[in-house]
């Protein structure tokens, strides 16, 4: 039959105390953003208040092991996780509210939970204010519909969400398994690529040293010309020899009033890539392709579209047209310098690293075959 929430459970909402109430050690604190994944994660940015305002003013939101909190600010709702025991003791935050069943707590809980992820009743009831945010009220929460099955009914159901759960986590830690397995294989094609392993050698392929020469008289590889490591027409030559670079001030974006719908990409050498749209027309930077390199982290990427910039902690790079761009980017992408975040890299040390140049058709070669390679297991990552 259908019941409301408060029919069956205390529904209480938190509330947050006063600064001068957090202490370094105390009873923990949940914040919302501690409701991760459907769960709680206190030890990401953990917080402590008083012992006293627990048992005082936050009296009524204390929590218990066992007890469902459910967020009731978004974006996004239905942010619900079960207290686990170890947090034996808690208080919460005014955006989320408590729900502790009146009997038989250790399945009805499990079965709210999975209800209520369903987001139907939420979103049912779920209002909209200003700037986007959704709003649940403690009333509307206590006031939720619940179908209610018979007890041994919840208890089959719970059993079978259980079996269920246990399954999607094992395909999601096979599928997490599988993309670590991915990007590993990548990393070692790269590898092969840039120490002549990737392609065989071609014997009537123009030797790198006689390329080099051509864009440098004057060049002496890197090596001293030892060359008992390098495959047959190799040659190592400093980067700085093949890669110019540019300070990008000129092309920094003024405004990070960002929009889908501008055209222009404003770019970071970091895991972000693309960070936002702009629609400002002066100083984009069209010379591509070419790298952009972070010079405090020395992650790179390899660019061929007009783009902005988002800071002065990177440099432009520009590779000489006798050597391709995309190999000079693999060896980039799994070269990098760790050490003092602080210190910038590319003139002091990145540049002065040795990289490995084969002749250029090989170059083709091995950007045709790494081309190929990815396109298929990228592929694959994007069918899991």
């Amino acid at each position: 039959m259908w019941c409301r929430l408060e029919d069956i459970a205390y529904v209480a909402s938190g509330s947050t105390p006063d600064k001068t109430c957090f202490v370094e050690n105390g009873i923990p604190y949940i914040k919302m953003y501690n409701l991760r994944n459907q769960k709680i994660d206190f030890a990401y940015h953990p917080q402590y208040i008083t012992e006293e305002v627990h048992n005082g003013k936050l009296l009524r939101s204390r929590t218990e092991v066992g007890d469902l909190i459910m967020n009731i600010v978004g974006p996004p709702l239905g942010k619900l996780a079960i207290i686990p025991a170890t947090l034996p003791q808690a208080n919460f935050n005014q955006a989320a509210v408590l729900i502790r069943p009146y009997k038989f707590k250790k399945v009805l809980v499990p079965y709210l939970k999975a209800y209520l992820e369903e987001m139907s009743e939420i979103n049912s009831i779920a209002t909209r204010g200003s700037a986007g945010q959704v709003n649940i009220s403690l009333t509307q929460s206590q006031n939720m519909r619940i179908p209610l099955p018979p007890l041994n009914e919840v208890e089959r159901i719970i059993n079978e969400v259980v079996k269920y759960d246990l399954l999607i986590e094992a395909v999601e830690y096979e599928t997490i398994e599988l993309q670590a397995l991915i990007i590993s294989i990548k990393n070692k094609i790269l590898d092969l690529a840039i120490h002549g392993k990737l392609v065989p050698q071609d014997s009537n392929d123009e030797p790198a040293l006689n390329l080099l020469k051509r864009i440098n008289p004057d060049f002496t590889p890197c090596d001293n010309g030892h060359y008992t490591q390098l495959p047959v027409g190799w040659c190592k030559c400093l980067l700085e020899d093949i890669v110019k670079y540019e300070q990008p001030q000129a092309y920094i974006v003024n405004s990070t009033d960002y929009n889908d719908s501008y055209l222009t990409p404003v770019l970071t050498a970091g895991k972000s890539f693309i960070i936002g749209y702009t629609n400002e027309t002066e100083g984009i930077y069209q010379n591509t392709p070419c790298i952009i390199f972070d010079d405090f982290t020395t992650d790179s990427k390899l660019v061929d579209f007009p783009f902005k910039v988002k800071s002065s902690a990177m440099k432009i790079l520009k590779v000489t047209d006798d050597i391709e761009i995309e190999y000079v980017a693999m060896f980039m992408s799994i070269k990098r310098l760790i050490g003092d975040t602080h210190k910038r890299y590319w003139i002091s040390e990145y540049s002065k690293l040795c990289i490995p140049i084969p002749p250029k058709e090989e170059q083709k070669r091995i950007i045709n075959i790494v081309k190929m390679a990815f396109k298929k297991l990228d592929a694959i990552m994007e069918n899991l």
